[in-house]
């Protein structure tokens, strides 16, 4: 610019806001949510949950080395009480949407587990009649809005979820599910920005396992709490403990009160760690020696289990006996995959594209 040349009003007028130093921090999330206390009854529900997914899980791995199930198949083991302690928190029409690796949080929504095993399979039995697999899990039906292979590209459609519910007016929230590598994302901070511009009704949470593909988190990010990365955007934030299945219960509960009072988003981290790969094709070498064994000793089943014994009294009977109902069910579900159809090839574009009204006129 010239030094003859007029001043441009919006550059030397003054900031209309307050320096960034003097703005006040959005307020922490209670520290208690006003969820009902868990009983006995409601903790061994949310044991039977977690064992029945990791159940399942372990067959699929198993289906996989067998070369029944093919493709990618990324594996919930470890991190179940993320998940069920979401669900515990959430009510029925509460929408959820997820990244890849979505199984767990598929049957803790209340996907049944013929289902997802059946799309597993490639099956036309499976919760998306056999034409997503493992990375593309949907049923509107319990609404569970989906798994998506793309990197942190489903959080921005969870802040179009979250628009949509806000102006239906239902009182819902959409819970979005993503890993510590999404949040590297630019989408990531997009759909943050607008969630919070426009006071959605959407709690972002991030589990948080430690390697995103196979970089520890100190390799990939300055930042190791991904939950402070809302502050940016002036939106309430959380770090937790995501291993205990009644303090994720709590914590998420808060959450979604939050945001259900139409005070606007919540961003969450859930430590969490992923007992196998990033996928089955994922050795894991990158794990120092001993790293896994340590990390097991926090296992959500086995915290679950202690609780359980230790204030409720419950027997090792009694947990066999729902260990032994979990293998059933998974067992049930494995079998139902394998004896299910394959879908009709005739089939293959009925979800990709609307019928145009040529040829629903030729339907009538």
């Amino acid at each position: 610019m010239s030094a003859s040349a007029p001043a441009v009003p919006h550059l030397t007028a003054p900031l209309a806001t307050a320096p960034l130093a003097t703005m006040p921090l959005p307020p922490p999330l209670p520290p208690r949510s006003s969820l009902p206390a868990i009983t006995r009854d409601s903790l061994l529900a949310l044991y039977r949950k977690m064992v029945l997914i990791r159940r399942v899980e372990e067959l699929a791995a198993k289906a996989y080395t067998q070369r029944k199930i093919f493709g990618f198949c990324h594996l919930y083991i470890g991190q179940e009480s993320v998940a069920v302690g979401a669900a515990a928190a959430c009510q029925k029409n509460d929408r959820w949407i997820a990244a890849y690796r979505e199984h767990g949080q598929a049957m803790a929504k209340g996907v049944s587990p013929r289902a997802v095993m059946a799309e597993l399979y490639g099956k036309a039995t499976g919760c998306t009649k056999g034409l997503g697999g493992s990375m593309h899990l949907f049923d509107s039906s319990v609404h569970f809005m989906g798994g998506y292979g793309i990197v942190g590209g489903h959080i921005p459609l969870a802040a179009g979820v979250a628009w949509a519910v806000k102006q239906q007016k239902t009182g819902d929230v959409v819970v979005c599910f993503f890993g510590d590598g999404s949040a590297h994302q630019g989408a990531f901070f997009e759909a943050l920005c607008l969630a919070q511009l426009y006071k959605l009704p959407v709690v972002f949470l991030c589990e948080n396992n430690y390697y995103a593909m196979g970089t520890s988190i100190d390799r990939q990010s300055a930042l190791i709490d991904m939950s402070l990365r809302g502050l940016g955007v002036g939106m309430v934030r959380e770090q937790f403990d995501g291993f205990d299945v009644e303090h994720v219960r709590d914590r998420v509960g808060a959450a979604v009160e939050y945001a259900r009072s139409g005070q606007g988003p919540v961003i969450l981290e859930a430590i969490t760690y992923r007992f196998r790969g990033h996928s089955m094709s994922d050795p894991a070498k990158y794990r120092k020696a001993g790293e896994l064994e340590e990390k097991k000793k926090s296992d959500p089943i086995a915290i679950t289990e202690q609780r359980l014994k230790g204030d409720y009294g419950v027997t090792d009977a009694e947990l066999e006996a729902i260990r032994a109902s979990c293998d059933e069910e998974a067992e049930d579900a494995a079998k139902f995959a394998e004896d299910s159809p394959w879908p009709d090839p005739a089939n293959l574009y009925d979800y990709t594209y609307a019928p145009s009204a040529a040829s629903t006129e030729g339907d009538r």
